[in-house]
């Protein structure tokens, strides 16, 4: 079965969501939960797997499943397919503040290499599959972990990157220091190894961390300025409920407001 082809508009500015146009008979994958909104005359389904040709028949599935549940991902995969008899719309909304980014996988080889939860949506057809990292430094000082997703086939995915997005194409050689958790991803021609920051004052005292993600080319990396991980960080340290250290919010009767106010439970 061939990818379908797939028109698409990307909406709003720093929380963003994309619509994807379908004509009748065509159909996309989603990640489940990102479903925003859709038009009369999509269906929806859920299906074991990816849904993808490579994952027919029972084998197939269970395949598919079982590469779903080592990225941490959901067994099930939602598709939504146009059984009306003309153009309808779907709707998927980006988890948190960031962009959304459009990549033809037909323009960069094939295959994608990303993070285990960029993923938004893509056109029916895209396999959803793991990307085993053989590195033990890469799968113990990472973030990423040895196990990242890999994205194939010829058609339109939608990869979800926090914050701004940055897109260098490395040359062959050429290497990029970036944090661990700001790699959203990544072709496979790019290696992807960890180096220790070298000095043991930076390591503590820099807030950096203690390890850099290296990327050497050549090929195309996409990285992400807000990382999930540091997003909720910053928000727990900032949550007294939690066990943070509230910050009064442009006075210095900030905490004494929030205790008339009942922010402080």
């Amino acid at each position: 079965m061939a990818m379908d082809v797939i028109d698409y508009e990307i909406f709003g500015d720093d929380i963003q969501y994309v619509e994807v146009e379908l004509d009748p008979g065509e159909a996309a994958i989603g990640e489940a939960g990102a479903m925003m909104m859709m038009q009369d005359g999509i269906e929806m389904d859920t299906v074991f797997g990816d849904g993808s040709p490579q994952q027919a028949g029972l084998f197939g599935k269970l395949m598919g499943a079982g590469k779903r549940l080592l990225t941490g991902e959901s067994l099930f995969t939602t598709i939504f397919h146009n059984e009306g008899s003309g153009k309808r719309r779907v709707a998927f909304a980006a988890p948190y503040p960031g962009h959304i980014v459009p990549i033809g996988l037909a323009d960069i080889g094939g295959t994608l290499i990303c993070q285990k939860d960029s993923f938004l949506c893509a056109a029916r057809g895209v396999s959803l599959g793991i990307a085993f990292n053989r590195k033990l430094g890469v799968g113990l000082f990472g973030g990423e972990g040895f196990i990242m997703q890999k994205l194939d086939g010829d058609g339109m995915v939608f990869v979800h990157a926090g914050g701004t997005l940055a897109v260098r194409d490395l040359k062959p050689g050429e290497t990029l220091r970036v944090d661990t958790g700001c790699v959203v991803g990544l072709q496979p021609s790019v290696n992807f190894d960890i180096q220790y920051v070298g000095k043991l004052k930076s390591a503590l005292f820099s807030g950096e961390g203690v390890f850099f993600a290296t990327l050497t080319g050549p090929g195309r990396v996409w990285i992400q300025s807000l990382p999930l991980s540091r997003l909720a960080n910053r928000i727990l340290l900032s949550a007294p409920a939690a066990g943070g250290r509230q910050v009064g919010e442009g006075s210095l009767l900030g905490s004494l407001g929030s205790l008339i106010d009942g922010d402080n439970r």
